[in-house]
């Protein structure tokens, strides 16, 4: 099984960091009382169990053909026969696979349709945070932690927010990249454009998880090394900086993204971006990233940080 390194190192500089703007800038954002769970408690308000009622609008499970896939890996992977996989996918010749070509995923082989989402694995939701800006748009964050040894992909939630006991709005929350390590939290990230009521209350449900096979090939053992984190003196943004490094006896990386997290003091996450290369990596090698994180509410203490390298 290869592995991904999760590194996690912060320092605090009194010099302002120079580099990339993120949006929105931490001076168009107010504090906000959110609902933050407390240490004992066994799941964040908020979470909407699998076996309780769906929220509005799930999003139809879907899989995007990759090089090198074909029908029976992709039934393999997501447990359902590769006769249920043709049903749900009347178009797709089995022998000349489009890369590039949405596939639907059926719930079980009575459902071809792929209209349901199927039970993803399981994956627990550490904290649901949500952060208004000055316009009244709404930043949500769930925290999503992988507790299994197998690195899980494609994880996805739905948020919804409630207010007066109505719902006001509902979409779909994603990781910043498309694989969780082993071991390792990162954020399901949406935005809520104007104008979101200030009494708004979110509510999630996890709709897909897979846990990856151990012979999949589409994700390079990368690892991060050498990080450096300079926070503002403000507290509210921060300049990263690090290397990825990829194995010698790895394959050429082509995609590379590097996600940070920030934290506040209490262990909420503020803030997340992903970095992004297609300067390509040659096995043995390594590439150095630079960028700036914000924090949507208080002071950064402590950064983050995941990788993902793609063939």
């Amino acid at each position: 099984m290869r592995k991904t390194l999760l590194c996690v190192v912060f320092f605090l500089t009194a010099c302002a960091p120079q580099g990339l703007n993120v949006t929105p800038p931490a001076k168009n954002l107010q504090p906000y009382q959110t609902i933050t769970p407390s240490a004992t408690a066994p799941q964040p308000e908020g979470l909407v169990v699998s076996f309780q009622t769906p929220l509005p609008s799930p999003t139809p499970f879907t899989y995007t053909i990759q090089s090198g896939d074909t029908l029976s890996q992709i039934a393999e992977k997501y447990n359902i026969s590769l006769d249920a996989l043709l049903a749900a996918n009347p178009n797709i010749d089995p022998n000349a696979m489009p890369v590039g070509k949405t596939l639907l995923i059926p719930s079980n082989p009575q459902n071809a349709t792929g209209e349901s989402t199927p039970t993803p694995a399981p994956a627990p939701v550490q904290q649901i945070e949500c952060y208004p800006t000055i316009d009244r748009g709404l930043w949500c964050f769930a925290l999503i932690h992988n507790d299994s040894n197998d690195f899980m992909e494609n994880i996805t939630a739905q948020v919804t927010l409630v207010s007066n006991g109505q719902t006001i709005a509902s979409q779909t929350a994603l990781l910043p990249l498309n694989i969780l390590p082993p071991n390792a939290s990162l954020p399901l990230t949406t935005y809520f454009a104007p104008d979101v009521p200030l009494d708004a209350k979110p509510q999630v449900q996890i709709l897909t998880g897979i846990r990856l096979l151990v012979s999949d090939e589409r994700y390079l053992p990368a690892a991060i090394q050498n990080t450096l984190v300079q926070v503002d003196w403000s507290g509210l943004s921060a300049q990263v900086s690090g290397q990825v490094f990829l194995p010698a006896d790895s394959k050429p990386a082509k995609i590379i993204w590097a996600a940070a997290t920030a934290y506040d003091e209490t262990g909420r996450v503020v803030g997340v971006r992903r970095w992004e290369s297609n300067a390509g990596l040659q096995p043995g090698g390594s590439l150095p990233f630079a960028f700036m994180i914000s924090s949507l509410a208080g002071r950064i203490e402590r950064v983050d940080f995941a990788v993902e390298a793609r063939p």
